[in-house]
């Protein structure tokens, strides 16, 4: 899921400021852009990294504004390269990404068993419940074992559970039969998403 290492490309002329000028005039801070309708040309890479726990980085150096922040996330996409890019309507400049794009920072819980929603908010402000279009998946951690937990915000960006979220979710889970086989998951918006066969719970724990 990681991003390729960046070329050597270096930054568009005017660095950060210029690019935070130019991607405040797209997004006018009304939320994310239509960056899925925009097919700009590729401008190269720039030295900009999102780590595991949702920092951004510009040049080895975190980015403190979390304006800022917000701001570049409004402009994000993955495309079907693997990748992700700052996106607007004349350039497309790629990033590195560790893992995912967000982090899901908190979760809000509606309702109960069958019939409960389960919402999510990313530490860039998007919100989203789990449903069809945003579900829930999950991987083990071929690295440790753990349990590696996402869920989709738009496009092909999506979130990684903070664990204290997955810990929260993780008490909302129940067993269920899915193909035969009984699975450990939760439910949200009408839909079961399973998370680890029942058997094997014990061993993630």
């Amino acid at each position: 899921m990681n991003d390729d290492e960046p070329t050597n490309t270096p930054p568009p002329a005017g660095g950060l400021a210029r690019l935070t000028a130019s991607l405040g005039a797209v997004s006018g801070g009304r939320g994310p852009a239509p960056v899925e309708r925009w097919n700009p040309p590729f401008c190269g890479d720039i030295d900009m990294r999102i780590a595991t726990d949702g920092t951004w980085f510009y040049c080895g150096t975190p980015i403190g504004r979390e304006a800022m922040v917000r701001l570049f996330a409004s402009v994000l996409r993955r495309d079907d390269d693997g990748r992700t890019y700052l996106v607007t309507p004349v350039e497309k400049c790629g990033i590195v990404v560790d893992d995912v794009a967000f982090v899901a920072v908190e979760m809000r819980v509606e309702g109960s068993g069958r019939d409960q929603s389960l919402g999510f908010r990313t530490n860039v402000g998007d919100a989203v419940v789990a449903d069809a279009a945003h579900p829930l998946r999950f991987e083990i951690d071929v690295a440790n074992g753990g349990l590696r937990p996402y869920v989709s915000v738009r496009g092909r960006l999506e979130a990684r559970l903070a664990r204290p979220v997955l810990y929260d979710l993780a008490a909302l889970g129940v067993t269920e039969t899915v193909d035969g086989r009984d699975w450990f998951g939760v439910w949200s918006s009408g839909r079961f998403f399973p998370i680890v066969p029942a058997a094997e719970i014990e061993a993630i724990a």
